[in-house]
């Protein structure tokens, strides 16, 4: 295995680098250098990929005066989960390396000040769909790394991020029941990934009303699938996988028994998956396949914790889960910003099993 079965094997607040042992592809310290590939860039303007609707000429503005709190690592939604990389490794190691200065990067952007505008931003004229669903999503994950965290600073940077938490929930609720169809492609607009990182959110925040809405979604929308075309993906430049993405998002939402009677008219047989190849990663949308086999690695974790005991695909399908674990943590390397920018959070989702009830 590369690295991360040891993230949490030290007591929580310890940060032990040389209980890291992976090879020399990754080198030690992982968790310090996914906390810098963040660091490096949520205060990096530029290069920018603004998804900006422009009303008039006063809207031709630099990325740091339209959303000021989150307009680095090159997109909003990037910034939005470098964001919770810092708050989720500084919570987990408040003593390594990297802590102070996560922590003082979180302080500079989480003000009340910066998300009063990055509100007053995301209510304006032709934003209805502003970084809908995925961003929306990684914001609230966000929302919940901070509302987890027991600490005064997280206590003020969770309220400060409060009125757009909740304009998030508000938008996303009257979305949801208007949208016909799910969304299954394998990039940003899918659904299933995006209701996964929500319900999570819910359950935390004790929303049972948005929480019941997805549940009433998800049964509408993914309850009779069958013979997911596995076989079909991926796209050239997917970063999630639509089949595993659907089953990861369906253990959230039944029981033991229940999941895995679906599952086996969902994805039934052998798990036929090898780690994706990118052959170009100075390219934007080819490094994604980077980020599909951490996705695909804890989709599938997530996959094989909410199966029964004795469920034969367990040994088997963490086999597959381990593949795509090793390939995807080997190319965070930060040697190019077209993955750099966003792969440490992937990187740091799938290390820290945050998907997944303990």
């Amino acid at each position: 295995m590369l690295l991360v079965s040891v993230l949490f094997a030290a007591a929580p607040g310890e940060f032990d680098a040389a209980a890291v042992s992976p090879p020399s592809a990754v080198g030690p310290g992982a968790f310090d250098r996914f906390a810098r590939l963040a660091l490096a860039c949520v205060a990096k303007e530029y290069p920018n990929k603004i998804a900006h609707v422009l009303s008039d000429a006063r809207d031709v503005k630099a990325p740091h005066v339209l959303t000021p709190a989150f307009f680095g690592c090159y997109d909003w939604h990037s910034s939005v989960h470098g964001h919770w990389l810092l708050a989720r490794l500084a919570r987990t190691f408040p003593n390594a390396p990297f802590a102070a200065d996560a922590r003082k990067a979180l302080a500079r952007s989480l003000t009340a000040k910066n998300l009063a505008a990055e509100l007053a931003y995301f209510n304006g004229t032709g934003r209805v769909s502003f970084e809908r669903p995925y961003g929306l999503a990684w914001l609230l994950q966000l929302a919940t790394e901070l509302r987890e965290w027991d600490d005064p600073d997280a206590k003020k940077w969770a309220a400060a991020l409060a009125p757009l938490e909740s304009a998030a929930v508000a938008r996303l609720s009257t979305w949801l029941p208007r949208l016909s169809k799910p969304i299954r492609i394998g990039e940003h607009d899918q659904t299933a990934f995006a209701l996964g990182l929500m319900i999570d959110w819910a359950r935390r925040a004790s929303d049972a009303k948005f929480e019941a809405l997805i549940i009433e979604r998800v049964g509408v929308w993914y309850e009779n699938d069958k013979a997911c075309p596995l076989s079909w993906e991926p796209n050239g430049q997917d970063f999630l996988s639509p089949c595993l993405a659907e089953a990861d998002l369906m253990r959230r939402v039944k029981t033991r028994d229940a999941f895995a009677t679906w599952l086996n008219s969902f994805l039934p047989g052998e798990l036929k998956l090898a780690p994706e190849v990118v052959t170009d990663r100075s390219d934007p949308k080819l490094a994604h396949l980077d980020g599909l086999n951490l996705s695909r690695a804890w989709m599938l974790e997530g996959i094989v914790s909410a199966l029964p005991e004795k469920d034969p695909r367990k040994t088997s399908w963490s086999a597959v889960a381990l593949a795509h674990r090793n390939s995807g943590l080997e190319a965070v390397t930060g040697e190019h910003y077209e993955g750099g920018h966003w792969l440490g959070s992937f990187a740091v989702y799938l290390s820290s099993r945050r998907g997944i009830a303990p």
